[in-house]
């Protein structure tokens, strides 16, 4: 039987190094006030976690997250 999914292989993900290195130097800047994260680590574990205004404003967290499930979505049925 054919697995449903698997996970990228155990190597350092480089587009996901450009994209923290990215928002880091945004928040330095102070351009990005909260955030809202799910992060995947090998052995499919995850974390889930807000920080700034997306901590203090849970509602708007929840829709930046639900518009993250949106693009997943669409994502899912390229």
């Amino acid at each position: 039987m054919k697995k449903p999914f698997g996970l990228m292989p155990d190597t350092i993900s480089k587009d996901t190094v450009e994209a923290l290195k990215t928002l880091l130097a945004d928040a330095e800047r102070g351009d990005i006030i909260g955030i809202a994260c799910a992060a995947m680590y090998k052995g499919r574990d995850f974390i889930v976690n807000t920080a700034g205004e997306a901590h203090r404003s849970p509602t708007f967290a929840r829709g930046m997250v639900n518009a993250l499930d949106d693009h997943l979505m669409y994502k899912v049925h390229e």
